[in-house]
């Protein structure tokens, strides 16, 4: 068997506001709004240009929660920029734009060169070439 991950899933509280962001900072596109009338749930399949899909997802109970960065779960998502400039200017722009640099750019004890950044609902974004 050979398994491949097929796209990863996030709620999120503002489903234009994080389609937006996606969309700015990541060149996303967007599939159409899906909502189920009954649950009113509603969520966009976001294509980037690799071919990685990530679900954004809403419901009207959705709610903000305070993250512990060490808690068991997912811990970030990671978008691979190509290059340091890229990371540089990237972090640059979120942080000018009001999002939290949580650390670097730098390179870590394994070899990567990242910052992390803190986006959509304190979603943690690592950005790497």
């Amino acid at each position: 068997m050979k398994a491949t991950i097929e796209h990863a899933a996030l709620y999120v509280t503002d489903l234009d506001a994080a389609r937006a962001f996606f969309e700015k900072y990541f060149d996303a596109t967007a599939g159409a709004l899906y909502e189920n009338g009954r649950t009113h749930f509603r969520s966009y399949f976001l294509n980037f240009a690799n071919g990685a899909r990530l679900e954004i997802m809403t419901r009207p109970e959705t709610v903000p929660v305070e993250r512990d960065p060490y808690a068991t779960g997912w811990a970030h998502l990671a978008f691979s920029l190509g290059s340091r400039e890229a990371v540089d200017e990237l972090t640059r722009r979120l942080q000018e734009d009001g999002y939290q640099v949580l650390s670097g750019p730098r390179v870590t004890g394994d070899g990567y060169y990242e910052s992390v950044v803190s986006a959509i609902d304190g979603c943690q974004l690592e950005l790497t070439t």
